[in-house]
């Protein structure tokens, strides 16, 4: 072997072969190519793939390396491209999901662990006291109480259900933490719906809006590209985040109950309800589960709002949406959402 030819080389995921080159090597590790993944490099031998590694935001993700080529640093090699590539776009705290057999490749390369899920999921990041500075934060805007009560939510956009929820916690409880999936793979942009959710839950006094974080993670973002038990993926997801809600952001903010929607007709959202249901109480959280708004006989949700604008049914949203969501629908400002979502 002579590791003096081996290069590291870009991949054009548009081109077909390219990306099906790098799909056959995954596949003889039981992975596969995510995606979301946006940048893809590979180690060659000559004109054999023998190693590659994705990036997917600020998630590093789809990494290995030929089992006759480990132990020559080959990985370090593939990570400080990886690495490098995340510095330049600007992006310096850094997440690896990963299989727990393979987390100490990742500690040698400058990764710390989170949380770990049996031998399923071990999450890392590149901040030894990211979590750390992370509840700091958390500890500013705590507020004391007897129920002290959380949600969170993806708003895509908002609605009446999601305003509907939010109502129905602020009267039952002395404080409401909303947290707001952050990232960026939603039609609506991160600060449109932080703004929506804001301006329809203005008249809520005893609810702290929250940014957000990476530590609070959603189904877009979760990879499973090396979960082998497919059927699994949404447990073990829910499993992680409820794990890292229970143990790092609910502490810090007294919190101890959460309130989600009840979901009758989506499969995954129904059991990540269940797994939270059974997991949270064994760190003292409550789980309530609130029926979920109807119109005409049908739920309200984000979906349908979508469904509505596709189909060029503006008038009925005044019935789905708040005021405010509705002006901001109807406005210039969300013309470019609105033909992304027509097509």
């Amino acid at each position: 072997m002579n590791l003096d030819q081996i290069d590291i080389r870009n991949i054009n995921l548009n081109k077909s072969n390219e990306k099906f080159e790098v799909e056959g090597f995954l596949k003889k590790f039981d992975l596969i190519l995510e995606k979301d993944v946006d940048y893809t490099i590979a180690l060659y031998d000559e004109d054999r793939i023998i190693g590659t590694g994705s990036l997917s935001g600020n998630v590093l993700k789809c990494i290995a390396v030929d089992s006759n080529y480990q132990g020559f640093g080959l990985t370090n090699r593939l990570i400080t491209v990886l690495l490098n590539e995340q510095y330049d776009r600007g992006n310096s705290h850094l997440f690896i999901f990963t299989n727990p057999s393979n987390k100490k490749f990742f500690f040698d390369t400058g990764f710390y662990e989170i949380a770990e899920i049996d031998s399923k999921v071990t999450l890392l990041e590149n901040d030894p006291m990211g979590i750390e500075k992370y509840i700091n934060r958390l500890f500013l805007s705590r507020k004391d109480g007897n129920v002290i009560s959380s949600i969170v939510m993806n708003c895509n956009p908002f609605t009446y259900g999601h305003q509907y929820l939010i109502e129905n916690a602020s009267r039952n409880s002395d404080v409401v933490h909303l947290f707001v999936v952050w990232e960026d793979k939603s039609i609506f942009p991160n600060e449109v719906r932080f703004n929506l959710i804001k301006s329809g839950i203005s008249h809520l006094e005893n609810v702290i809006l929250h940014k957000g974080s990476d530590y609070i993670i959603s189904n877009s973002t979760f990879p499973s590209y090396f979960i082998k038990e497919k059927n699994s993926i949404v447990n073990v997801h829910a499993q992680l985040d409820l794990k890292i809600f229970g143990t790092y952001i609910a502490p810090p903010l007294g919190i101890n109950r959460r309130y989600i929607g009840e979901e009758p007709f989506d499969l995954v959202t129904n059991e990540y309800n269940s797994v939270m249901k059974n997991l949270l109480p064994n760190y003292d959280i409550e789980v309530i589960e609130i029926p979920r708004k109807a119109l005409g006989g049908q739920i309200i949700s984000a979906s349908r709002v979508r469904a509505a604008i596709k189909e060029g049914k503006i008038s009925i949203l005044e019935d789905m949406v708040p005021s405010t969501t509705f002006d901001y629908l109807i406005s210039d400002d969300a013309k470019p959402i609105i033909d992304k979502i027509i097509g």
